[in-house]
């Protein structure tokens, strides 16, 4: 019976692992997405393509601790450090959203030995969006009942 042919790329002839590690990354952006739930931190190249990234949920916590300070310094910490393997020195910093894990995060990345070149808070605003319900409009038969009594 003949052999299958390996798959190029595949995990067992190694060639994943090699092509990862040849390459050289001086300069990045690392964006940090902190949710009140969970916080992830990713780390791409200049061109937006990910080399790295990590979550409170990946490091192992789970339940509400994946929204604590502790959690986003640690997920932070992982994904920083096989860029910093890879030879970066210089990053960008994209923090966005509202959750506990924004100053832990940023800490951690400063504590790396990474040259941050500046931090840009890019939580999504908005421009007076959607118009609110009309007040005294209840959708549930029981509140409209309760309301009609009085």
């Amino acid at each position: 019976m003949a052999k299958p042919a390996p798959r190029i790329g595949s995990r067992r002839n190694g060639r994943i692992g090699l092509r990862k590690s040849a390459r050289r990354i001086p300069k990045g952006v690392i964006h940090v997405q902190a949710s009140f739930n969970n916080t992830i931190v990713t780390v791409t190249d200049v061109r937006g393509r990910v080399i790295s990234w990590s979550s409170a949920g990946t490091c192992g916590f789970k339940g509400t601790r994946r929204g604590t300070p502790f959690a986003a310094q640690t997920a932070a910490g992982n994904a920083i450090r096989t860029v910093v393997d890879q030879g970066m020195q210089r990053a960008e910093v994209m923090i966005k959203g509202p959750g506990l894990g924004r100053d832990a995060a940023l800490r951690a990345i400063r504590r790396s030995g990474v040259i941050l070149s500046f931090i840009r808070d890019v939580t999504p605003m908005p421009h007076n969006g959607c118009r609110p319900l009309k007040k005294g409009v209840c959708k549930n038969k029981q509140n409209i009942e309760m309301i009609s009594e009085k």
